[in-house]
C-alpha cells in the first residue's frame, strides 16, 4: 500500500519515482524497494514533507492526504462569504508571485 500511495502521488505531481528519489536524496530504487520492505522513519518523513502529507495518509491510515494545519486552513476557507473567498484567493495569488 505505501509503494502505491507514493506512486499514486507521484502520479500526481508528473514526476517519477526515481525523480522523488533524487529529491529526498535516496539511493536509487530506495522507494521501489517499499514494495516488499519497511522504509525507516526517515525516509518516511521525507517523502511526506516533499509532498506536504502526513505519514498516517502514506501509511493508510488515513484517506486524506492533507496535514493537519492545511486541513485547518481549509475549514476556515469554507467558512467563508463568497466575497470574502474573493480576497482571500486574490491575496493567495500575491503571496506566490513574491
Amino acid at each position: 500500500m505505501l509503494y502505491e500511495r507514493v506512486k499514486k502521488l507521484c502520479e500526481y505531481r508528473k514526476i517519477t519515482i526515481s525523480q522523488l528519489e533524487k529529491e529526498c536524496n535516496f539511493s536509487n530504487a530506495t522507494i521501489r524497494r517499499w514494495e516488499t520492505s519497511s522504509p525507516n522513519v526517515n525516509s518516511l518523513e521525507r517523502v511526506a514533507d516533499y509532498f506536504n502529507v502526513s505519514i498516517d495518509f502514506l501509511l493508510g491510515r488515513k484517506n486524506y492526504s492533507f496535514k493537519e494545519e492545511t486541513t485547518k486552513y481549509a475549514k476556515r476557507y469554507d467558512a467563508l462569504d463568497p466575497e470574502k473567498k474573493k480576497l482571500a484567493n486574490a491575496y493567495m495569488d500575491i503571496v506566490e508571485m513574491q
